[in-house]
């Protein structure tokens, strides 16, 4: 089939942006990419579920399968009349694409597929029989992740779907473009402890049992404790209180409830379960020293750490940076958490994208350079790992 005309990911980006997208809706954001593939002869699916939109395309049917990952949502825009431009106009000005999602990550998505259909157009990978070319598009990384790339890859699963590597096109350089790519994640734990005692009177303290004491005990037991130093590609882990809550506005009455809430972020030296038995221990220790209290705990875990070891698909990315920013990015596991949390499940997975310090901010903005740049990277990586078939 003729190919038609070369993708331009700075025009790409700025139509995505001017998709109202915020979690979950999908503001037309994923017709317009199903739209600009299926030209490509990309097959494309539509996997929605639990009210939320994903988008899986694909093209060539052999091995190896290539997947790039990205979503379309976006968070909302706070005060929209703070914008210098509208959230969601994709204006140009002063050498970006100004808006809402724009960095965050409707760049690299249009980056991706800006450079696997011109790839494709010049008889590259699948173009010339070699595998496949996958891309998972989800409408859900902003908001609960339930329903999103889990979709993506339970549907892929049920249907016999495969991939063998993943790019995830987060913006990860920190400082300049090209400084850094994500190798691993962090994983993340939160822990919400509701203390609970007897309410009284504070003149008579026999009469009540307050649970503040117990749960200070306990949390300054946890925050206090080192769970590790760190280890050969992970910072230290980090566990830190971020509320504690009575709700009491009398100054005399012992409270009858207290709450508190954690997060720890850690590394590959540790694991959810180990952590929730250790926390769950401290709060049955200090429910145990203060008759009349009992601590309980809920926790939910957004994902264990994991680490793609340093090996082909690492050197693939990086030297591709390398060819296009000159010289070859940090290999890093910082910052939050991404959807490659659950794709580390399915094959290696890394992540490479823009410069992220203006995400998620009121005029968010992309530079053009960098959205040309970043589609540079993506086509030498499938060069690169197509070439080595």
């Amino acid at each position: 089939m003729s190919m038609p005309a070369a993708i331009d990911p700075v025009d790409l980006t700025a139509a995505l942006v001017r998709c109202p997208s915020v979690t979950p809706e999908e503001g037309g954001a994923l017709t317009l990419l199903a739209d600009t593939l299926a030209p490509f002869g990309f097959a494309i699916e539509r996997v929605d579920r639990g009210g939320v939109p994903n988008l899986y395309a694909k093209i060539g049917s052999g091995d190896p399968v290539f997947a790039f990952s990205g979503h379309t949502d976006v968070v909302p825009t706070g005060d929209e009349a703070a914008w210098t431009h509208p959230p969601f106009s994709g204006a140009t000005a002063d050498g970006r694409i100004w808006g809402r999602g724009s960095v965050d990550m409707k760049s690299g998505v249009a980056a991706f597929v800006a450079a696997a259909c011109g790839y494709l157009a010049e008889g590259g990978g699948p173009a010339a029989g070699k595998g496949a070319i996958a891309l998972l598009i989800t409408g859900d990384e902003e908001g609960p992740n339930l329903h999103g790339t889990l979709a993506i890859l339970d549907w892929m699963a049920a249907r016999g779907e495969r991939m063998d590597v993943c790019l995830v096109g987060e913006p990860t350089s920190r400082e300049g473009f090209g400084d850094m790519m994500k190798i691993g994640r962090r994983g993340s734990l939160t822990a919400h402890i509701t203390a609970r005692g007897k309410e009284g009177h504070v003149a008579y303290p026999h009469r009540a049992a307050n649970p503040l004491p117990p749960l200070l005990r306990m949390l300054d037991r946890l925050a206090g404790a080192e769970l590790d130093q760190g280890t050969a590609h992970f910072q230290p882990s980090s566990l830190q209180v971020t509320t504690v809550d009575v709700g009491n506005p009398a100054t005399n009455v012992i409270p009858a409830e207290a709450r508190a809430t954690l997060n720890i972020r850690f590394n590959d030296a540790q694991n959810s379960d180990a952590l929730i038995d250790w926390i769950e221990k401290e709060a049955a220790d200090a429910a145990e020293a203060a008759p009349g209290v009992a601590i309980d705990v809920a926790v939910r875990v957004s994902g264990e750490a994991f680490l793609t070891a340093p090996g082909p698909l690492t050197e693939i990315v990086a030297a591709a940076v390398e060819d296009v920013a000159g010289a070859a990015p940090k290999l890093d596991t910082g910052g939050g958490t991404s959807d490659a949390r659950f794709i580390q499940a399915v094959c290696p997975v890394v992540e490479f994208g823009l410069v992220g310090d203006r995400m998620h901010q009121v005029d968010e903005r992309a530079s053009i350079d960098e959205i040309n740049r970043l589609t540079q990277v993506y086509r030498r990586v499938l060069e690169r790992y197509f070439d080595a078939i």
